[in-house]
């Protein structure tokens, strides 16, 4: 008999993980020998009381590994060898440990409110064929395909700084390099600006790819609470001045996974502190182009005179995700040094998608693209709000953005949103638990709802999903509560 595995649903590890992890121990401890068979996924799933499509991603991920096989019709068996006998390496001895992955799965017809991204409907298709016939017909195209500069395609290049120096984000002595998308530049930072020790401000809660490459890096991570109007000034001082810390990572705008926005007076603040503790502010300017209703405010780099903020931004919520196109703005020196860096990851990046998306721009299909994103995420926004108010349970909270892509929802104590997503799975619905974005102060009741991905009807479908399961969860364990005999004083 197969042990059953023992799952946590707390744990910050997905279950299909755990799962995956567990028969992978089984079967390289010899416990589970070859040309055995695994349990159906629906049987399975039906022991243990998970959602079958969880058991079918764990036994994927078993599958990629080459610990099993699936026939259509027959079912999962091992197909690797344990018990010390397997020839080659133990890699996962050899391996550090995983970062948790973040991401529930859901079956085909799911609806998800988990992944922070553009809607694929949305996507000008057409047009994007048209830009790449356009870049496919151009007589620069074999340089194009050629290897380039590592600070990118040169045209876009121009663009950028001629756009940035228009918007007042690119200052006299300022550079900008090319990267793929946002994450490249947050890892550059790491690797060029962070040593084992040093000591780095976050808001908190705060996107957890940010959260896991600092700590990676060996950073200190020293969070700030998130309140309606960005980070807590208050808490940010006391930091600043007593851990005098090397960067602070900020969000100015629709903060992720908050959707809260700094006011124009915080934001002096925050450079303020930054310019009489020595810290470098680094700008992750992702969602600022989102924004569906109120004025502008001008950028932290826009608002920085003294050169301590380095601005990041990208295609990727605006565009296309897959494009993986983001940039840099900041000092030449720092700059270059990321540039230095940049080279020894990938040589130059990708000048195909760097050329069809300046295309794209210069036609000015990205700017009636734009416009079409923002009347679309206002619409989306606005029915995830009602919907919040219509059917989360007396209690709930949950933060009223101008634009972006997230909320982020408190539901009433003693609601634990991380013990009830395997419930909501269930329902084929998902959402990230606020346990995934924690940096020093986990909010257990808490989670990230994206909206910007899910059409108007399924956001009122699912949030009415969600109500549904924490209202009857909340009146559940308040008669448990009710009905529970007093302690006797003695």
């Amino acid at each position: 008999m197969i042990p059953q595995p023992v799952l946590d649903p707390q744990s910050e590890v997905p279950l299909y993980r755990q799962l995956q992890q567990h028969f992978a121990d089984l079967i390289r401890s010899g416990i589970l020998s070859n040309g055995e068979r695994l349990p159906a996924t629906r049987e399975l799933a039906g022991q243990l009381g998970l959602n079958r499509t969880t058991v079918s991603a764990a036994y994927e991920l078993l599958e990629s590994s080459g610990l099993i096989t699936g026939h259509v019709g027959r079912g999962s068996f091992v197909t690797a060898a344990g018990g010390g006998n397997a020839p080659g390496l133990d890699w996962e001895a050899l391996l550090p440990a995983p970062i948790p992955a973040a991401g529930p799965v859901l079956g085909r017809d799911g609806i998800s409110f988990a992944t922070s991204r553009p809607a694929e409907e949305l996507f000008p298709l057409d047009d994007m064929r048209v830009s790449c016939n356009e870049v496919l017909q151009s007589e620069g195209l074999a340089s194009i395909l050629q290897l380039g500069s590592p600070a990118g395609f040169e045209p876009l290049r121009r663009h950028l700084l001629a756009e940035g120096r228009q918007q007042g984000m690119v200052k006299p002595g300022d550079d900008l390099i090319v990267t793929s998308g946002c994450q490249q530049a947050l890892d550059l930072v790491a690797r060029v600006l962070i040593r084992s020790g040093d000591k780095v401000v976050l808001e908190d809660p705060v996107y957890p790819g940010l959260k896991n490459l600092l700590a990676q890096a060996g950073a200190q991570l020293l969070g700030v609470p998130v309140g309606s109007d960005g980070m807590e000034l208050d808490h940010l001082e006391r930091v600043m001045r007593r851990e005098r810390p090397k960067l602070l990572v900020v969000t100015s705008d629709f903060q992720n996974p908050t959707g809260a926005t700094l006011p124009p007076e915080s934001r002096s603040t925050v450079l303020r502190l930054a310019r009489e503790c020595g810290t470098i502010v680094i700008e992750n300017d992702l969602y600022g182009a989102l924004r569906y209703e109120g004025e502008p405010i001008p950028s932290l780099k826009q608002m920085d005179e003294s050169g301590h903020t380095i601005l990041l931004r990208s295609f990727s919520k605006i565009a296309f995700p897959g494009l993986r196109v983001g940039w840099v703005i900041g000092p030449r020196a720092p700059l270059a040094r990321l540039l230095q860096s940049k080279q020894l990851c990938d040589l130059h990046t990708d000048q195909f998608s760097q050329a069809v998306l300046l295309q794209f721009a210069e036609s000015g299909r990205l700017a009636a693209h734009l416009t079409r994103m923002l009347k679309a995420g206002a619409e989306r926004l606005h029915t995830a709000l009602a919907a919040c108010a219509r059917y989360l349970p007396a209690g709930s909270k949950f933060t009223r953005p101008q634009g972006g892509m997230n909320l982020w929802v408190r539901l009433p104590e003693p609601l634990d949103a991380g013990e009830l997503l395997p419930r909501v799975q269930r329902d084929n619905v998902a959402y990230l638990p606020g346990k995934f974005f924690a940096v020093s102060r986990p909010e257990t009741g808490s989670f990230r709802l994206s909206f910007a991905g899910v059409s108007p009807a399924l956001i009122d479908k699912g949030i009415a999903i969600l109500g549904d399961i924490f209202r009857r969860e909340l009146e559940r364990t308040r008669s448990a509560d009710a009905f529970e005999p007093a302690q006797a004083m003695v």
